[in-house]
Parts: C-alpha cells; structure tokens; sequence
C-alpha cells in the first residue's frame, strides 16, 4: 500500500533544479492556474490556461495561449474561451483533444460537474464531441500503439471511501477509436487499486505512453493537514506512477513536487495554501523534465526534475514515429 507520509519525507531529499513562475499576457485581471501541460501544435507551442477571478471560483473560463519567450505566455485572440475549468490536452492521431470540467448550475448554486470534451486540427475551430459521467473530473486520454486510446477515470464519493477507504479512485480502460468515448464507457473503467490511502484523494493530470509498453502518468494526490497555526488545510501534492495497462500494476508511486518547490505566492482562500495541482510534463533535451503545476487556485508555476519515468521508459510522441 503506497504511504503518503513516508513518501512526503521521502521526497525532502529530492533535487528541485529550477523554480519559476508564469506570467500571461492578455489575462486582464484574471488569474490564470490549473493549465493544460504546454505542447506544439504546427511549430509553434501553446497551453490553455483556467481564468477565474481571484474574488470567486462561479465563473471559470479556460483560453488559449502561445509561448513568447521564456516564462511569458500571451492569450491567443481569435480563440475560443470555453466555458470549463482545469484543461488537459491529447495528441490522438493527428487531432488535438482539448477537455475540461464543466460546472452546472441550478438556481445560483452548483448541481454537478461534467467532463467536456473537444477534438479537431485547427485550434480556434474544436468541435465538442462528448461528455463524462455526471459528478466525475480529471478523465484523462492516452495515445497508445495502433491509434488505440487509454482513459483514465476518477471515481468518488460516499459509496467510493465507504468501500475503499480513499475519497476518489482512478480507473482506466482502453478504446480503439475516440467515437466510443462515452460517459457509459468511462464510468465502467476497472480501478486501480492501492493507489490512494484512507481519506485521501487525488487522480491523474497528463499520461504519457512509454517505449516500454507501460503508462508514465502525473497526477495530484491530496489530503487534509494543519497549518502551524492549527488550521485546516487542503494539500495538494504531485505526484507520478507508472501503470501496466495490461494487468493494472502500479509501480514506483511517489511525490514529485509540492507546494513548496515552488515560489511563494497567495492562496485563494487560506485552506489552499498548500495547493499544487499539476499540469504534467515536458522533457527536455538535457534529459531533465519541466513539471507545470498550478498553485493555490491563483498562479501557475514551474519546476525543473529528473524524469520520473527514466527507470522505466522513455515518453513515445507519435507524431513523429516513422519520421
């Protein structure tokens, strides 16, 4: 059973070699957090950014932005914004797949949430194309050998801590094509056990198929903790494993970066001072890895790692596979 104590003072002696922060261009006076994972979309790099007033958390939008020179990113004004929270991206062939967290209202007050999903080549021109299960966040897609497709799951609630102990699971299950991608399909993807302890919760941000035959993932494990000053917290941490599709085997849990591997900067509210809610990450030439994280429900940040993957594979990118 993985220990998140124990991985937490594990973690103390890990090398963070870099720490910055995001700045964005054309947000007005909004925040922007809780990003896609950058990538490079016809030779040019991009990321969709969560806006939100730091005032309220009822009127999220998720925009499109493009790289300008070291940590400056600047909206791209002829894109759509979309009526979603916290973006993830997919490669799946040669169509880029934009997702997010739909919030419902009934009456001024908050029903439920849905996973929204957009696909397409041109990115000011997505189509929306299907929905996740009612309640469910953090679905996540994989580009696998012969254009099959991993999903990731993330179950919770009552039933779920009632039966396994942790407030949230991830499940995965596997589709030949994005067609079949349904809420039915997602909502009965088998779980992975032994991934989260009692009472804590968490799921997968960005997943990344190894040359190994086996899934490199980055995700967020949380839990509730007291400040110095006796008040309570939610902590986000990142954390990566490494998944057998085959056999749904986990190997190599462990915390990758915390709040405080990045630079110090304010919370929306109080209890998430220890938030890092994580993007993913982008290799770099050196070997080392770049893991993004949004932090405290305001900013994004951005720290330097080893590849968390390295004793197990290195990332496939299918775009350029036969080049």
């Amino acid at each position: 059973m993985y220990d998140l104590a124990a991985q937490l003072r594990r973690f103390q002696s890990d090398t963070v070699y870099e720490s910055a922060k995001l700045t964005f261009h054309g947000a007005d006076d909004f925040d922007v957090y809780n990003i896609s994972v950058p990538f490079e979309w016809n030779g040019r790099r991009y990321l969709y950014g969560r806006l939100e007033r730091r005032s309220n958390w009822a009127r999220s939008w998720v925009r499109l932005f493009e790289w300008q020179h070291d940590d400056v990113w600047a909206a791209v004004p002829e894109a759509m914004p979309y009526q979603l929270e916290d973006p993830f991206v997919s490669r799946i062939g040669d169509e880029l797949v934009l997702g997010g967290t739909h919030v419902r209202f009934s009456k001024g007050k908050i029903d439920t949430v849905f996973g929204y999903f957009y696909r397409g080549r041109e990115l000011t021109d997505l189509t929306y194309f299907t929905t996740g299960p009612a309640g469910m966040k953090d679905i996540r897609l994989v580009e696998l050998p012969g254009g099959r497709i991993g999903v990731f799951s993330r179950p919770k609630g009552e039933d779920i801590r009632s039966r396994y102990g942790s407030l949230s699971l991830v499940g995965f299950t596997i589709i030949d094509r994005l067609e079949e991608l349904s809420a039915e399909v997602i909502a009965s993807a088998p779980y992975i056990p032994h991934l989260f302890g009692p009472d804590e919760w968490g799921g997968c941000n960005q997943a990344y198929y190894l040359d190994s035959g086996l899934i490199g993932a980055i995700g967020h494990i949380g839990h509730e903790t007291r400040s110095a000053e006796g008040e309570l917290l939610w902590a986000y941490h990142n954390l990566s494993f490494v998944f057998d599709p085959t056999t749904l085997e986990l190997h190599d849990v462990r915390i990758i970066g915390t709040r405080a591997s990045y630079p110090s900067g304010p919370a929306k509210k109080p209890r998430l001072a220890e938030c890092a809610f994580a993007a993913g990450i982008v290799m770099r030439a050196d070997g080392k890895a770049e893991l993004y994280s949004g932090l405290g429900d305001t900013e994004t940040g951005r720290i330097v790692i080893d590849d968390p993957f390295r004793e197990f594979g290195r990332i496939v990118d299918f775009s350029k596979v036969g080049d």
